[in-house]
């Protein structure tokens, strides 16, 4: 769910480190929020991240 469909901007992997380095495994997920937007002329639900919507990548349907 949480994938922007403009841009492909996705869920990323990695390692969270303590104060004393012990290494667990972590996420960082996209800011996406769910928004009309404008596909073909049509309005359309979709999950955007904010980068795009800010950027002006898509023309949000009123």
């Amino acid at each position: 769910m949480a994938k922007c469909e403009i841009c492909g901007k996705g869920i990323v992997f990695g390692k969270q480190y303590s104060h004393s380095h012990i290494r667990t495994n972590r996420k960082w997920k996209p800011n996406v929020q769910k928004v009309r937007i404008l596909v073909d002329g049509q309005p359309q639900k979709t999950y955007v991240c904010t980068r795009c919507l800010r950027s002006g990548k898509v023309q949000r349907a009123i």
